[in-house]
């Protein structure tokens, strides 16, 4: 039986995102001069554990990844969110170029309402594990991601469709 919420499109608004306001999902990587230390003799700035990558399962390891995005046409419909159950997932542009970061809190095996955040170009995400997030949601133009989840054994992906779509306006910068 649908929720309430689907028996018609609901509209998502977009929030800036902020290391508060994503906290329940995970943790942002942006420069934080908190987490700071100079090294190689003074000539580098190193943001020291920004975020902890998750790796669960006999055989599992984490790995580093390209992924190339395409851009993504506004209004678009959120008609589904997925999940990695055995290790977290983050995504860092090297484009410099914003994306958007679309997330559910889990409601009983499935998401909730999703809530979405506009990524700056230097800021990136990690999800923690088995966190429902959307598929990476580049904007403008194609854009590179560094990208460092886990591989090996076992079912990491968790998929569900949403029965009516929710609803992303065009983002404004």
């Amino acid at each position: 039986m649908p929720r309430a919420s689907e028996t018609l499109s609901d509209f998502l608004d977009i929030r800036p995102l902020t290391r508060s306001a994503f906290a329940p999902f995970g943790e942002v990587i942006e420069a934080d001069p908190a987490s700071m230390r100079l090294i190689n003799g003074g000539t580098t700035e190193r943001f020291h554990a920004l975020a902890a990558a998750e790796a669960s399962g006999e055989g599992a390891r984490v790995i580093i990844n390209l992924f190339r995005g395409r851009p993504r046409s506004f209004p678009y419909e959120v008609d589904m969110m997925e999940r990695h159950p055995l290790g977290s997932q983050s995504f860092s542009p090297i484009s410099g170029r914003p994306f958007l970061v679309v997330v559910s809190e889990d409601e009983g095996g499935r998401p909730s309402k999703p809530q979405v955040f506009l990524a700056r170009g230097d800021q990136g995400v990690n999800y923690r594990r088995n966190v429902w997030h959307h598929p990476l949601m580049a904007l403008g133009q194609t854009s590179d991601f560094l990208v460092i989840d886990r591989d090996g054994p076992g079912n990491n992906l968790e998929e569900f469709f949403f029965e009516i779509p929710y609803v992303i306006k065009e983002p404004t910068p």
